[in-house]
């Protein structure tokens, strides 16, 4: 005689508002915002307020996808053993279908309500980073990261394309900045959490290639990142409030990552330059996008 298995108790908002990681979420939110807010023409406020929004729900439901597609990993690392499905607070099939939904319901609001431009890049981004980082690369390759980053760096195309209905140089910019980034500000996470990766299976950089060349590519990255971060004052593209912001901010992430460049492998010890980076790191594209703002309107 088969036993039923035990009926989860119903989640509530706090795990379903986790399935979107808010955390994360702000940044999405805030480039994308930045990405609207520097186009060269005025946003009605309810067509922008539903522009950001659309960007927040399709950055939550593909973190919901995320999580469902990846709740067993999830559960042998200590940073998501808490996670709603992980923790057993919610059947997977409810993120499936939250996800599904939620992102669903972004794409066609914003293509209803903003335009097609917007609500294709938006869909764009959220099948990237289900599809493309989670299914495909995550545990394939340690290149996961690099190519996945994209999916992180379209929100200020779709800001940009919500505001304007077309893509220009300055936005593609914008999506390169975040696009270098990625892999120096997660590998420097990916450096002093690399044991709860390798315990999952994950290949990041640091569990097959070793601390060393994690910490040189670290470095190899940053540089192109410098060049991309600073390129819309040279070009015109931006003044000289923006471009005094991004270089001064440019060249302590610079400084941060060449000290973990050239730092050795951890023996335990604290990581005290990789924890500094990563947690700057964030400090950086907040920055550097809201001088971008900033610049636009003393211009």
């Amino acid at each position: 005689m088969t036993t039923a298995a035990p009926l989860l108790p119903p989640a509530d908002w706090r795990d379903f508002l986790a399935l979107t990681k808010p955390r994360v979420m702000t940044l999405v939110v805030f480039t994308g915002l930045c990405g609207m807010l520097a186009a060269p023409v005025a946003v009605d406020p309810v067509l922008g307020f539903t522009a950001i929004l659309c960007i927040a729900l399709g950055a939550g439901a593909a973190g919901a996808l995320n999580q469902w597609y990846e709740a067993d990993l999830d559960a042998v690392m200590k940073r998501t053993a808490a996670r709603p499905l992980p923790a057993g607070r919610m059947e997977r099939q409810s993120a499936l279908h939250f996800g599904v939904g939620l992102g669903a319901f972004s794409v066609i609001l914003m293509g209803l309500a903003v335009n097609l431009a917007a609500a294709a890049i938006l869909a764009v981004s959220i099948l990237f980073y289900v599809l493309i980082y989670t299914v495909w690369l995550k545990r394939r390759t340690p290149q996961n990261i690099v190519i996945g980053g994209a999916a992180g760096a379209f929100p200020p195309l779709i800001g940009w394309a919500a505001a304007t209905g077309e893509v220009a140089l300055l936005p593609l910019l914008l999506f390169a900045l975040v696009f270098l980034w990625t892999p120096p500000h997660f590998w420097a996470l990916a450096l002093f959490v690399k044991t709860d990766y390798a315990n999952a299976g994950v290949p990041m950089l640091p569990v097959v290639a070793g601390e060393r060349v994690t910490r040189r590519q670290i470095g190899l990255y940053t540089i192109p990142m410098a060049l991309v971060a600073v390129a819309p004052w040279p070009l015109g593209l931006a003044g000289p409030s923006y471009g005094v912001v991004a270089t001064a901010m440019t060249a302590v992430f610079a400084l941060l990552a060449a000290l973990v460049a050239a730092g050795r492998t951890s023996a335990g010890k604290p990581m005290r330059h990789e924890k500094q980076l990563f947690g700057f790191s964030i400090l950086y594209l907040f920055v550097v996008f809201g001088a971008l703002v900033v610049d636009r309107w003393v211009a």
